[in-house]
């Protein structure tokens, strides 16, 4: 059976950490990248169109001309590549989520002008069909090594690169230690070399790196005695206190520990009329309540973060920090650190 979009994605489950190595069997751990999940399809023969499809079925690739045309130029036809699209940005010299949400939703006469400027890249991590035969009954070993045999056999190169792979536990374990300098990875995928891929269905694990970095606190949603969630901030240069994201829920004792502190916000806020989404890109607006932003929390985060310093995922309260003035907090757009 020749496969045909929409395909639905293999997908993974979260978890906290890298499991200890006597709950591991048969597992191989790839490196996972901060992008746009996609379906490339070669067509069954020369002359016909390239599809390029996203995680929910919309075919895109009118809006990456340059992928197509490489994959013309470079891919042998009947073929479906599963992978991570990715945007470099040569201003910034680094890969930019930005940049790649401005290619995705470009038109027609746009985007050959952004894949000039901001040229696209495709991380390949597996291979669902070849020669026009359908894989995804083979088990993950044998569809990787026809990935490898492909990459070799056609000699691959940008924009097309294979995902980084290692079955060493030790070496998995080690990416995250490397990684403080590396633009685009966020985090590891764990995968069963003994499973087929099974569209929709959330067989591999995922663990986003995650780093620890101060913000303060400046509204909350619930009550004051009891809050739920932290709306955090950090100043600009310019001393006006902006959002950078907010927190998961708040555990009792958390939230307990952070009740202790809060004060209701005196007039003039900074945030007074300021509306906050409920998720990063969702128009659902949380119920907030306004605080004095005097105090400083101590969260970790994955590494999803815009240009800007806003984080995209919900962080993770650790503790407050009582010995930190707002003042000694990192300004708006800073980075994290590592977390230990």
């Amino acid at each position: 059976m020749t496969l045909r979009p929409p395909v639905e994605p293999m997908l993974a489950q979260a978890a906290e950490a890298v499991p200890s190595p006597g709950l591991l069997r048969n597992v191989a751990y790839e490196q996972k990248f901060d992008g746009h999940r996609a379906i490339l399809f070669t067509p069954p023969a020369p002359g016909e169109q390239v599809l390029l499809q996203t995680r929910r079925g919309s075919l895109i690739q009118d809006r990456f001309p340059d992928l197509v045309a490489a994959a013309i130029e470079q891919l042998p036809t009947g073929l479906v590549l599963d992978g991570e699209l990715l945007v470099w940005d040569p201003e910034e010299g680094r890969l930019s989520f930005e940049a790649l949400q401005r290619r995705a939703a470009a038109r027609a006469r746009r985007a050959s002008a952004l894949a000039v400027r901001t040229p696209a890249y495709f991380i390949v991590f597996d291979l669902l069909q070849a020669d026009g035969t359908e894989l995804l009954t083979l088990p993950y070993r044998e569809r990787r090594r026809r990935l490898e045999v492909l990459f070799a056999a056609c000699g691959l190169s940008a924009p097309w690169t294979l995902c980084p792979m290692t079955t060493d536990l030790a070496k998995a374990r080690e990416w995250p230690e490397s990684w403080t300098d590396v633009s685009g990875v966020e985090g590891i995928l764990i995968k069963n070399t003994n499973q087929r891929y099974l569209p929709n269905h959330r067989g591999w694990t995922k663990i986003r790196r995650r780093d620890t970095t101060e913000a303060i606190i400046g509204a909350i949603t619930g009550a004051l005695a009891r809050p739920q969630l932290l709306i955090l901030g950090r100043h600009d240069d310019s001393g006006r206190l902006r959002t950078v994201g907010r927190t998961v829920a708040l555990r009792p004792d958390q939230a307990r520990q952070v009740a202790e502190h809060l004060e209701a916000a005196n007039p003039g806020h900074p945030w007074t009329g300021a509306r906050f989404a409920a998720a990063w890109g969702s128009r659902e607006v949380l119920d907030v309540v306004l605080v004095r932003p005097d105090l400083v929390a101590e969260v970790s985060a994955d590494t999803a973060v815009d240009r800007g310093g806003v984080h995209r995922h919900p962080l993770r309260f650790r503790r407050l920090r009582m010995d930190m003035a707002v003042q000694e907090a990192p300004l708006f757009g800073a980075g994290s650190r590592a977390a230990g």
